[in-house]
């Protein structure tokens, strides 16, 4: 466990970081995210992943954003995988009177190491992002779009509280967002996702976690920010199309 110890206090500036930016104008809100985060292997070193996600506002009370991501993985071993892919967002409107969804295209790349100390498992995910966000005018494509760059760490730890394995674990997650580009002048800090929850097994191949998610997240104006109590739950379904393909590493997703 002293290694444990070494990776969180490694790992605690980054929830500093995230959590402790100088708040101005702060927006409470209750949202729910729900997600299906797939991999299926089709050789012994290649998958497909894809995610579908739903981020409602309050308890499915009005719709957040719609999210599909897709992408291709080389996966030289259980602990590593690296993938590239697309991905489109669909945005609904923040001010009153509006109905119009915003598009969001973008591309991925990203590495994922999988590790264990002990008991405790420890997934870390580096990824960048190239987005391409629809501006919107009184209700209406603009015809323009904010192109941004957007690095992504996460690390999550699954602690096993049980010694029977088909009960849940504890899940403690932290994921740091930052971006830039020519419109990023305020706010390089993009957002921090602090998780904590249980991870259970429904069967070999379908898992799931459910928990509380904070999201942290400052706009572009760097005087406000959006602090989102989510409710979130997010499945995980890893299948293989060879019959003899070896088991996908674990997969997530965290989007969006």
């Amino acid at each position: 466990m002293k290694n444990l110890s070494k990776i969180l206090v490694l790992f605690f500036p980054f929830l500093i970081f995230g959590q402790g930016a100088t708040k101005k104008e702060v927006n409470q809100q209750v949202q729910t995210w729900v997600s299906l985060n797939t991999v299926t292997k089709f050789s012994d070193h290649w998958g497909v992943v894809a995610d579908a996600h739903i981020r409602e506002n309050g308890f499915f009370e009005s719709n957040n954003f719609y999210f599909l991501r897709g992408g291709v993985s080389y996966i030289p071993n259980a602990s590593v995988s690296l993938t590239a892919g697309y991905a489109h967002m669909w945005l609904a409107p923040t001010k009153e009177g509006w109905s119009t969804y915003a598009d969001e295209n973008r591309i991925y790349q990203q590495a994922q190491l999988i590790t264990k100390v002990g008991k405790v498992s420890i997934l870390q995910r580096l990824r960048n992002e190239q987005r391409w966000q629809e501006k919107m005018v009184n209700d209406e494509p603009s015809g323009e779009l904010r192109f941004t760059d957007r690095i992504r760490y996460l690390a999550s730890f699954t602690i096993p509280v049980f010694s029977n394995k088909k009960l849940p674990s504890l899940v403690l997650s932290d994921e740091l967002l930052i971006h830039f580009g020519k419109e990023v002048v305020y706010n390089t800090f993009d957002q921090n996702r602090l998780f904590i929850g249980i991870k259970q097994n429904i069967n070999p191949k379908l898992s799931y976690d459910f928990g509380y998610m904070n999201v942290y997240q400052e706009k572009y104006s760097g005087y406000q920010y959006d602090m989102n109590h989510t409710i979130r739950l997010f499945f995980y379904l890893n299948t293989a199309i060879k019959h003899n393909a070896p088991k996908a590493p674990e997969h997530h997703s965290g989007d969006e």
